[in-house]
């Protein structure tokens, strides 16, 4: 059931939309980027939309195969195309604004394959709790004209979902999975085999069940994120030395698990405590 608020953001949203008459949305297979797809459709046809997702060694296989399926579920043509961020130093050298480097490979390379088909516009799924976030990307967009249909229409994510579900999106209540290059600390160089252990090590963890979880690299430590009442589950003997064993046979030397439990986005956290400590305070 769309109540009154929320149809009339749809509105503004199908408004927006149709202004731009043929677009391309970068399509992750996410909560966001599957609602615009599927709004896109509803309002402008399939014929007038395309679907482009990015395809690297920072995408999962499970990501990539949900987006697949998604696409084909909404009934929009979909292009895989490959951004080509490896390419670029800046990228491989995961500064703090790493994902401005993959925004700007992924929007470059999507208006040279879309042109050629049609398709002038691109439009991603950012929502109006990005705008408070730390999202580099977000320069990118607005340096490539790339639009976004749910600020125009100030949706929140929570009432994405929310649509979502009305819609019979199965994406209604998916876990955040931001690109595998999230998981590694700044300044550590993002490599291909990296990742392949990071996509490895999150994959044991989401068999047990487990949702929603991070697997943090730290060079040869492996931080893990879970849900607090996964904590202690992970501490009982003999799952922690499955857990312990398959981690070493991946590359990891040590294994641990992060008291705070999950949270997204925690290695944005260092980003806070060097401001903090530049501006001295606790007590420096």
């Amino acid at each position: 059931m769309v109540n009154d608020t929320h149809a009339e953001k749809l509105e503004r949203m199908g408004e927006y939309l149709r202004s731009k008459r043929r677009i391309a949305v970068a399509f992750s297979g996410g909560v966001d980027s599957t609602f615009v797809l599927k709004v896109a459709v509803d309002v402008l046809g399939a014929e007038n939309v395309l679907a482009v997702t990015g395809v690297s060694g920072s995408v999962s296989a499970a990501e990539l195969s949900d987006a697949k399926s998604l696409a084909v579920q909404i009934g929009a043509a979909h292009l895989l195309i490959e951004p080509g961020e490896f390419e670029d130093p800046n990228y491989l050298a995961n500064p703090t604004n790493r994902c401005y480097f993959c925004k700007t490979a992924l929007y470059s390379r999507m208006k040279d394959a879309i042109g050629p088909r049609g398709f002038e516009a691109i439009v991603n799924g950012t929502n109006l709790d990005d705008l408070g976030e730390h999202r580099p990307g977000l320069v990118a967009a607005e340096e490539f004209g790339v639009g976004s249909p749910c600020v125009v229409a100030e949706l929140r994510k929570s009432e994405i979902r929310s649509l979502s579900q009305s819609l019979g999106l199965p994406t209604h209540d998916k876990p955040a999975s931001p690109c595998l290059s999230s998981r590694v600390q700044y300044g550590e160089a993002i490599t291909p085999e990296k990742l392949k252990m990071i996509e490895r090590a999150e994959a044991i963890l989401r068999d047990m069940g487990i949702r929603e979880c991070r697997v943090r690299h730290h060079g040869p430590l492996a931080r893990i994120e879970v849900p607090a009442v996964w904590i202690e589950r992970l501490a009982a003997p003999e799952t922690r030395g499955r857990i312990d064993a398959a981690f070493r046979a991946i590359g990891y030397q040590y294994v641990a698990v992060d008291l705070r439990g999950f949270r997204s986005g925690s290695l944005n956290e260092v980003i806070a405590f060097g401001k903090r400590q530049a501006s001295g305070v606790n007590g420096t």
